[in-house]
């Protein structure tokens, strides 16, 4: 069967096998809890579509972390970190 790794989604929720997996959805679990709560989590923002925003941003970032999408900004980063452009 082609889920017998990690579960059927369609029967039921599948296992996290790899720690990667499970930190991500973690943080995106997180990302959107402090969207439902209406604020940032460190600057008692609440109410602001801006702080709001950014929390689906980052809740989205975390999943595409999973799912392997890679965005312009991920690349960014990249370039930044690992060949010192700027510097």
């Amino acid at each position: 069967p082609p889920f017998s790794r990690c579960g059927d989604p369609l029967s039921g929720s599948p296992s996290l096998t790899q720690s990667r997996h499970s930190r991500h959805l973690g943080a995106c679990v997180a990302a959107l809890a402090r969207f439902g709560r209406g604020d940032s989590g460190d600057s008692g923002d609440s109410g602001d579509l801006a702080v709001a925003a950014e929390q689906l941003r980052l809740a989205r970032r975390e999943l595409g972390r999973i799912t392997g999408h890679v965005g312009a900004e991920d690349v960014l980063d990249i370039i930044f970190r690992d060949f010192c452009v700027g510097k």
